[in-house]
């Protein structure tokens, strides 16, 4: 089974939301990781695609970085840089039709679906990235 299919299944989305959550969270991930983002995309097929046609922050795009753009930063701040950055993604989650609390049911599917099918070093540098500190 895809990761798009485990998605769908356990957190109860359509493909649409499914691929574009996904793709938000790779989006992070690659921006967090540089390089080392090969290691995660080994694992998940057509991740470059993903991450390609994830959902676009257009505040962010303006300039802004939107409420939750804020709220991620003054996470970070406060030393809560975990939420901070799962913060980040609830603009596009909620572009998706999808509720902010739905990024950590996502977040739970990815690292699992990571640990199986590329060890634990691959799902540590992930959750790098997505967990809360």
């Amino acid at each position: 089974m895809s990761i798009v299919d485990e998605i769908m299944k356990q957190v109860g989305v359509s493909k649409e939301q499914a691929e574009g959550g996904l793709g938000l969270i790779l989006k992070l991930a690659k921006d967090k990781l540089g390089a080392d983002f090969s290691q995660v995309s080994n694992v998940i097929p057509d991740a470059n695609h993903l991450v390609t046609n994830a959902p676009g922050d257009d505040a962010a795009a303006e300039g802004g970085g939107g409420l939750m753009g804020m709220l991620g930063g003054l996470a970070d701040k406060v030393g809560l840089g975990g939420l901070g950055k799962l913060a980040e993604l609830a603009a596009g989650f909620q572009k998706l039709g999808l509720h902010a609390d739905s990024v950590q049911s996502f977040v739970k599917v990815v690292m699992t679906y990571i640990e199986s099918k590329g060890g634990t070093v691959v799902k540590d540098l992930l959750n790098k990235v997505l967990a809360p500190k």
